[in-house]
């Protein structure tokens, strides 16, 4: 039968796994690296996956493919789900490359804690992007952070280099399993923020997190001064 159905570009995947874990039905999968669609008796044809990926490598086509199976992916589920509950703890195995183990070899600067002369910048509470108010009162006039919440644990000084003077909320697309753009849009559009900074991590899915902030100024309509630091896991500001 010919229907709608999604197709994967190869060529934009950048192996997230976003869309993997969006779907529902467990119609997509990571091989190689890349996102896969698995069946296409998995896939009912809504999309949740598209909305999720960060290059844009998802789209509809129209298509011989075989039916929506609803009773083969419901079975499916449900021996995941069993699986879930009795499997022992392992490592993630997502192939995405955020996920890969690594060791950062520090150099011992002997510094005690008496030493260290530091003051919070945060501004505001809470920080989570999903539980900001929309029309909280300090965001109007505000220099707004945008940040990935690994960003402050990779970067010493995040502090006194990206937090201060600003409200900070933060995010990650891949844990989170949401578009944020919807609630970035609301609010630029309810307050006046006067700039935006978006502090990303290098990694792959940290891309949703600066495409959901650059598509809610498109959203806005407002014309705001922005700009996106790029982070390496190493604690380095790679680009900005």
């Amino acid at each position: 039968m010919v229907r709608k159905i999604i197709e994967i570009d190869a060529e934009k995947c950048n192996g997230c796994g976003l869309c993997v874990d969006a779907c529902h039905e467990g119609a997509i999968g990571l091989e190689n690296g890349k996102a896969k669609l698995l069946r296409d008796d998995y896939c009912d044809g809504l999309g949740n996956c598209l909305p999720v990926c960060p290059t844009g490598a998802i789209c509809f086509t129209e298509r011989e493919a075989a039916g929506y199976n609803a009773e083969e992916v419901e079975k499916n589920q449900t021996a995941k789900n069993t699986e879930a509950k009795t499997a022992a703890p392992v490592k993630l195995a997502c192939g995405c490359p955020g996920t890969n183990a690594k060791k950062i070899i520090r150099q011992d600067e002997s510094v005690t804690m008496p030493d260290i002369q530091t003051q919070s910048q945060l501004g505001q509470w809470p920080v989570q992007i999903k539980l900001v108010p929309v029309n909280a009162p300090y965001f109007e006039n505000a220099s707004l952070l945008i940040a990935a919440d690994c960003a402050a644990y990779a970067y010493a000084n995040f502090h006194s280099v990206f937090m201060r003077n600003k409200i900070t909320i933060i995010g990650c697309p891949k844990l989170d399993n949401v578009d944020y753009t919807e609630k970035l849009a609301a609010i630029l559009k309810t307050n006046s923020i006067k700039s935006l900074t978006v502090v990303r991590m290098e990694v792959p899915c940290c891309a949703g997190i600066v495409n959901a902030a650059v598509a809610a100024l498109k959203e806005s309509g407002k014309m705001i001064p922005w700009r996106v630091v790029t982070l390496s896991t190493e604690g380095k500001i790679l680009e900005e």
